[in-house]
């Protein structure tokens, strides 16, 4: 038996919020987003609740005359089912179930739907199918008629766990568990390799970071070339990307692309995607793309700068971008705390000049970091000057009788090692 129907069709939701008052963000605003993710996940939003209470029901989640206007509406719509904008309880999940007798899904399970859809990668895949196991370890266990209902968040494609047997019980949940821990920990060991490998090259480090869809992935392109999806909706990539570029001060730096962050982003990704994010752990400095013409931008820099604080990656130099200033007035500006930010830039991803600031704004603060030398390295040592070529950039280099003169950008960790060398003009 399989756990989801079969026919491909777009089903249609009651979309229901609980305003406690916790988050900036407006009830309004978070069920927007709340149907954006759901048109993303192939599915259409025909009406909306909302619910003022100090915390949400711990049975229901709304309170029951919510409840019996919710069932009004899905009679009125012959919607498919309700989507919740946080977390439900597995009691929460169970009763709403009972009392409305139709598919009920909460935020978190729709975004694991979505990254379902998005990861390519093994690595990827294995990540998402932690985070459903983990997420649904609580819900199996006497819940089998509910989540029959359940099903997949929208429509039919959640695959990996999605697609386990129902009566599949907790010890074989929890067998699978530590199975795709274990090989995880074996890419996260992979990938620290690889980190050390870029590490030992002393080319500096650069992570996009921002908020879901604020132009990272168009960014990363313009810059490198490498062609990653671009697609205006929500978390379009998932999967980790790392290019060499060469700035126009001629020193080479990497870039690597990452995961886009959300307003109440599951616990669940977090954790799975750790070994992921540790790319803007591991980073020199950090770029955090803004969409500026969205009207939630004040709201998604919060977001992303306190999950940077989560990930103990907020204390990084960061230069914040905000993007798509084609989309805006010339006159309108976004006031919002700079988050540490070195320097801000406002440009659209799509001009050359905006990509140039960019890559400019970087020399500028690589620079900081740099110390230009004039070297004077005799041959005996020349097997330093092949150091040299490779960590530093070269400005100029001459073969004298004494010895190879160089003048070079010396990176810190080379500072050590030719500091001796250093001879005056």
């Amino acid at each position: 038996m399989r756990l989801y129907d079969t026919e491909e069709k777009k089903e249609r939701f009651i979309l229901v919020g609980v305003d406690t008052g916790r988050f900036e963000i407006s009830m309004e605003k978070s069920l927007d987003e709340l149907e954006e993710l759901l048109e993303t996940d192939g599915g259409e939003a025909v009406g909306r609740v909302i619910q003022n209470l100090q915390t949400p029901s711990s049975r229901t989640y709304v309170g029951s005359g919510k409840v019996e206007e919710i069932r009004q509406i899905l009679e009125d719509t012959g919607a498919d089912g309700i989507i919740c904008d946080d977390e439900l309880s597995p009691a929460q999940l169970k009763n709403l179930t009972d009392e409305l007798g139709v598919k009920v899904i909460d935020r978190t399970l729709l975004i694991l739907d979505i990254f379902t859809k998005r990861a390519t990668t093994r690595e990827g895949q294995m990540q998402i199918e932690l985070a459903q196991l983990n997420y649904r370890l609580t819900r199996l266990t006497g819940l089998g008629k509910e989540l029959s209902r359940q099903g997949a968040a929208v429509g039919t494609h959640t695959r990996g766990a999605g697609e386990t047997k129902l009566e599949m019980d907790r010890r074989h949940i929890r067998e699978r568990i530590d199975m795709l821990k274990g090989q995880l920990k074996e890419v996260a060991e992979r990938r620290g390799m690889e980190r050390s490998q870029r590490k030992k090259g002393h080319l500096p480090i650069i992570a996009l970071v921002g908020y879901t869809n604020a132009g990272k992935s168009t960014i990363f392109n313009r810059v490198t070339g490498a062609g990653v999806l671009e697609e205006d909706q929500l978390f379009a990539t998932l999967d980790t990307t790392v290019r060499r570029k060469d700035l126009p001060s001629g020193r080479s730096v990497l870039f690597t692309d990452t995961v886009g962050f959300i307003h109440k982003l599951p616990h669940q990704l977090i954790d799975a995607f750790r070994a992921t994010l540790e790319e803007a752990c591991e980073a020199d400095i950090l770029l955090h793309v803004v969409d500026s013409s969205d009207p939630k931008a004040v709201m998604q820099m919060k977001v992303t700068y306190d999950t940077l604080v989560e990930l103990k990656a907020a204390d990084k130099p960061i230069i914040t971008i905000l993007n798509k200033k084609d989309l805006m007035g010339e006159d309108t500006q976004i006031l919002a705390p700079s988050y540490h930010a070195e320097e801000v830039l406002r440009i659209s991803a799509l001009e050359e000049d905006g990509i140039r600031k960019v890559l400019e704004s970087i020399d500028r603060l690589l620079d900081q970091w740099d110390q230009e030398m004039l070297l004077l390295i005799p041959y005996q040592n020349a097997g330093l000057c092949e150091k040299v070529h490779q960590d530093a950039v070269i400005l100029s280099e001459e073969y004298t009788e004494q010895g190879i003169r160089i003048r070079a950008r010396i990176k810190e960790p080379l500072l050590g090692k030719v500091k001796k060398f250093q001879v005056k003009e």
